[in-house]
Parts: C-alpha cells; sequence; structure tokens
C-alpha cells in the first residue's frame, strides 16, 4: 500500500482519482492537487472516501517539490497539461519519488508532440533508482500493452499494425471534446505522421479516411488516420514493423465545428492582441467550451479501441485483432 499524488483536475484528473480511490489497498494516501484547488475539492466531494487536496502550479519546480516533500508520496501520476510533463518530472527527480504519465511532452508554443525530450531523462531515473513510466493511458498504454502482447504470444514477427480509436458514445452536447479541448484540439490539427518504409510520412491532418465496421454491434463509423504517440516507441521497440498507423473516429458534427473555428483563427496557438492584452485564441477557446465531466456527463453508446496486427508465424502470414469494447 503505498501514497500516490495526482496532479491535474481536468476531465482525466477526475477519473484517475476515482480509480484510485477505488482501490484503498494499493493507494493508501491519495491527494489532488492543481492550479485550481476547488477543482480538486469538488472531484474530492464525489468521492466515498477522504483524500487530500492542493493548489500547487504545475510549471514550477520549487512549488511541486515543496508539495511532494510534505506529502511524502511513493508516486507522482501527472495528468497535468503535456507543456508541464519536465517540470513534474525535475520535481520527481529532486525529490526522490517515481513518476507516472498518460501524454507525452510538448512544448507550449510548437504543437508538435514526441518523446525525445522525455526519452532524455532516461538515464537520470535509472541512475536515481527511480522509475518514470511513460504514456500510461488507454491509448497510448493499454494499445502498446496489445501490441506486445500480440507480439510475444502470436507471432514469430509483426509487420504492420493499425490502432483504431472508436469514441461511439453520445453525451448530447453540440461540440465537446472527451478530454482538455486545447489539447484535443492541437493534437487533431497537427500534421498526421506514419510509420511506412523505415520512416515516419508526413501528411496532411485528417487527409486520409475510411469507413470502419467496429465488433460486437458498436456500429460502423468514419475513422481518420493521425498522428499518436505510441506510434514512435512501438516502432522503435517492435523493428520488424514495416507499417503503423493510428486511426480515431470523428462525427461530421465534431468536423464541421473544428473546420468553423480553424477557419475564423480560434485554434490558433500564437498570441494576438486584443484591447492591449495578449490572448492565445485557442486558450480562450478552452475557457468557454464545456469542460469534460466523464463521472457526471450522462453516456449513451459504447467505445472500443484495439490494435489490428498482421505478421508471420511458422512462415504463414497471420492476422490478429485484440480490442476492448466499454
Amino acid at each position: 500500500m503505498g501514497n500516490v499524488l495526482i496532479i491535474g483536475a481536468g476531465g482525466v484528473g477526475q477519473v484517475v482519482t476515482h480509480k484510485c480511490a477505488q482501490v484503498p489497498e494499493v493507494f493508501g494516501k491519495i491527494m489532488l492537487a492543481s492550479r485550481t484547488k476547488m477543482k480538486c475539492d469538488l472531484i474530492a466531494a464525489q468521492l466515498d472516501r477522504k483524500i487530500e487536496t492542493a493548489r500547487v502550479d504545475a510549471d514550477n519546480v520549487d512549488e511541486l517539490s515543496a508539495l511532494i516533500e510534505s506529502f511524502k508520496p511513493d508516486l507522482v501520476i501527472n495528468v497535468a497539461l503535456p507543456y508541464q510533463d519536465l517540470a513534474i518530472m525535475d520535481a520527481c527527480l529532486r525529490t526522490g519519488v517515481n513518476y507516472l504519465d498518460t501524454a507525452n511532452y510538448e512544448p507550449r508554443e510548437t504543437a508538435k508532440f514526441e518523446y525525445s525530450w522525455q526519452w532524455a531523462y532516461q538515464e537520470k531515473f535509472r541512475e536515481a533508482g527511480l522509475t518514470a513510466l511513460l504514456g500510461s493511458g488507454f491509448d497510448p498504454g493499454v494499445t502498446n500493452v496489445f501490441t506486445a502482447y500480440l507480439a510475444k504470444h502470436d507471432f514469430d514477427e509483426i509487420h504492420e499494425l493499425d490502432i483504431v480509436d472508436v469514441n461511439g458514445g453520445d453525451h448530447g452536447r453540440l461540440f465537446a471534446t472527451n478530454f482538455n479541448p486545447e489539447i484535443n484540439i492541437r493534437e487533431v490539427t497537427a500534421p498526421c505522421r506514419h510509420w511506412e518504409k523505415d520512416q515516419f510520412s508526413e501528411t496532411p491532418a485528417m487527409s486520409e479516411s475510411q469507413s470502419y465496421t467496429c465488433p460486437e454491434g458498436v456500429g460502423t463509423y468514419t475513422i481518420y488516420r493521425m498522428y499518436h504517440e505510441e506510434l514512435e516507441s512501438l516502432v522503435k521497440n517492435f523493428p520488424t514493423l514495416k507499417k503503423a498507423q493510428f486511426w480515431m473516429s470523428f462525427s461530421e458534427n465534431y468536423l464541421t465545428h473544428l473546420r468553423v473555428l480553424q477557419n475564423v483563427g480560434m485554434t490558433r496557438i500564437d498570441p494576438v492582441v486584443y484591447q492591449g492584452q495578449e490572448i492565445v485564441p485557442l486558450q480562450f477557446l478552452k475557457a468557454v467550451l464545456p469542460e469534460p465531466s466523464p463521472v457526471e456527463l450522462k453516456q449513451r453508446g459504447k467505445t472500443c479501441i484495439g490494435c489490428i496486427v498482421s505478421g508471420v508465424k511458422d512462415g504463414k502470414p497471420l492476422k490478429r485483432y485484440i480490442y476492448n469494447i466499454w
């Protein structure tokens, strides 16, 4: 039984806190911290067990270190903004605490995400005798486990990988992202990269699509090819892969709203001056969009995320599909 410090009180932070609270035999004491303590308090009030809450600036290594030293967790779970990954990792190294996150680092001023910045910390954590587990969500995370499981148990070599993420749920809102709106929009509007012929090839965002029928009656959806960070780690760890792609479903309603927002400049990440003050349009948009709140929303429909893997076994071609539906 250990203590855990969760940093970030958005939609993902809410779910993580609920899940940790459900297993007291694993997580003895829980603290939830974010820049806005009131958000933490609202989440804490939803739980059947008492947890601690705190305010912390996740960009400030000194503040983070002081909070860690005060609470003394065995693990820090980072579900804050991806811009803050490196600061939280620095604080964990300074205080000697293990680290886990669900999304890789990206610089605030550039809509680009890759593992190089965090992989550069590998030796530091090894020398400190600490664990840093990156991308431990569903995708990335479970999709990596799915791929590794098939590669180990079903194949001699894996050659092609398609990760398919279909959100068939409907919460009744006209336009609401399923996680932090700022990060979601930056991610889906970034150029697509997929692995082919021993390199990443770049194409315009969501320029490739296809119709896809999910198993077990989930339904048929249009899925769009986009870049996702687990491709980077999977092709590194499974060098026999000749092609690897990530696909995600989007409703036409979502895409129509997104196109309009792009056309009027609301998805820009560079600051504009309004009445003498610099404002980043996408950050303003995030402030007026509904905050994802998975625990409170009444969802209809199902979500299906899985990996389709092709390769060879005993010299014969083989194809397998492993997925989860909820």
